[in-house]
Order: C-alpha cells, then sequence, then structure tokens
C-alpha cells in the first residue's frame, strides 16, 4: 500500500515551461537534503522533494523494499505533479526512482539518477544504523550532545553530521525520526536491487562521482541492460554525496539535460 509521504514543494518561479521534478534523496536523507538545489531548480518547473518512507516526516511501515517506495513515488506525482514528471534519485532514492520507472513508465518524463545503479552491493550500513541505535537517547538534552558519542563509532565529522540530522531533540528528550529498526531488518534489500527483466525506454542521464565506487564500469553493462538510452556522466572528483560535495555542478548537469533532453 502507498504511504502519502511528506514533501518539500517548489513552485516555478516563472511560466511553469517544464514538466515537474520529483526528487528522491537517499538512505538516512531527507527532503531538506534537497532544499537548496530543488528552490534553485525551481525557474521553469515545479520541483517536489518528498521524505521517503520510514524517513524525516513520512510515515514509517514494516516495508521497506525498492517495490513499495516506487509505489509511494507512483502516489506523490499524481498527488503532485499532475500524473507525470520528470524524476530524480540519489542512492537508495535512485533505486526507487529506476523501479519506478520500470514498473510505472507512463508516470515518468524522464530520470535521473545520482551514483547508483541497478545492481546488488556488497557492502552494508548497518554499521551506521547499529551505532546510532547505541546511542543513550537518555543522555542528550540537545543535538551537539550525540556528536561525541557517535564519533567513536563515526569518525567522519561530515558524515557525523549527516546522520545526525535525524536525531530531534523535543523539551529535551532526544529521538530518532528515521526508523532504524526497519531500516536494519530490510538492509540487504535497501543494499540489493529486485530481478526484473523489464526496461524503460525514456531518456535517462547518470550521474556519477568519478571518487565514488557506486559505478563502475562493471555496472555499466546493468544500467544500460534496464534503461536503453541511458547517459552516463561523471563528475570529476565527486563521491557519493556530489550533489552535496559538487552542488552547482550537479544542478547545471542536471537541469541542462532535463532542458535539452
Amino acid at each position: 500500500m502507498a504511504l502519502e509521504l511528506a514533501t518539500l514543494v517548489h513552485d516555478a518561479e516563472g511560466a511553469e515551461t517544464a514538466p515537474p521534478l520529483l526528487i528522491a534523496h537517499g538512505l538516512f536523507g531527507s527532503a531538506r537534503n534537497f532544499n537548496s538545489l530543488g528552490k534553485r531548480m525551481a525557474s521553469n518547473r515545479r520541483v517536489v522533494a518528498v521524505d521517503m518512507r520510514n524517513h524525516g516526516r513520512s510515515p514509517w511501515s514494516d516495508e521497506m523494499d525498492y517495490p513499495a517506495m516506487a509505489g509511494d513515488l507512483a502516489a506523490a506525482i499524481e498527488r503532485h505533479c499532475g500524473g507525470r514528471a520528470a524524476v530524480l534519485g540519489h542512492s537508495m532514492g535512485g533505486k526507487a526512482a529506476m523501479m519506478l520507472a520500470l514498473t510505472r513508465p507512463e508516470l515518468v518524463d524522464r530520470l535521473v539518477v545520482a551514483d547508483i545503479a541497478p545492481v546488488t552491493y556488497p557492502h552494508s550500513h548497518g554499521g551506521y544504523v547499529a551505532a546510532m541505535q547505541a546511542l543513550d537517547l537518555s543522555a542528550i538534552a540537545r543535538r551537539a550532545d550525540a556528536d561525541p558519542l557517535l564519533a567513536p563509532a563515526v569518525p567522519e565529522p561530515g558524515l557525523r553530521g549527516f546522520l545526525l540530522q535525524n536525531l530531534v531533540v523535543e523539551e529535551g528528550r532526544a529521538r530518532w525520526r528515521i526508523n532504524l529498526a526497519v531500516l536494519d531488518a530490510r538492509m540487504d534489500a535497501l543494499t540489493g536491487f529486485p530481478d526484473t527483466q523489464a526496461s524503460y525506454a525514456g531518456p535517462a542521464l547518470f550521474l556519477y562521482g568519478t571518487a565514488s565506487d557506486y559505478v563502475t564500469p562493471g555496472s555499466h553493462a546493468a544500467i544500460r541492460a534496464r534503461f536503453p538510452r541511458a547517459e552516463l556522466q561523471g563528475m570529476e572528483g565527486a563521491a557519493h554525496w556530489l550533489h552535496a560535495e559538487r552542488p552547482e555542478a550537479f544542478r547545471a548537469a542536471v537541469t541542462g539535460w532535463l532542458d535539452t533532453a
């Protein structure tokens, strides 16, 4: 059953001359990760960024796989985008966007996938989930209190800050706004990809960071098998969070392709 996802909506600043754009974030993220970019990409189109299920302000569910997430995105397009939209997804959101294009192609005007491929990855983010679950929330009166507590398990400050965006402190009480238990239980589904022979005949752009190992030459065949019109474009020096590391280059690549494809 599709969930009604929470959204951040940026209406077109001028004449709406292009199809709406729906944005789906990655694991541990939220629509707010694309707030600034969304505003900047809304010059001639409506931009709708969603909180994926079990993330942000969206509902929680024990069902956490790509068919379910694709159903959520389909419902969001029908509810907020007039029934058809360009779709941009990063990482987990990119896999959900791919699944949407493969199962409901009539809803997808064109597809942009950021630093992910339709393959199963050997790594797991279960260690981050375990580290967050292990935090003693009763000892946290403000988000800054959590940073040194998480540091031994997550030493990289940028990644630690990204994870801690999911910690909410209200009236002196801390809680996670992501469903850590379900993410942990469904991690294999999230690092995998459904076994499907479907293909999407529409235009598709696969942006990837040249310093990332998520889209490698070995995954190009899997991309082209399901997305025969795929264009692959590397962003020099960027790693997995390419939209955060090089926001202007990312925006220019996405909007330039959307406006000319």
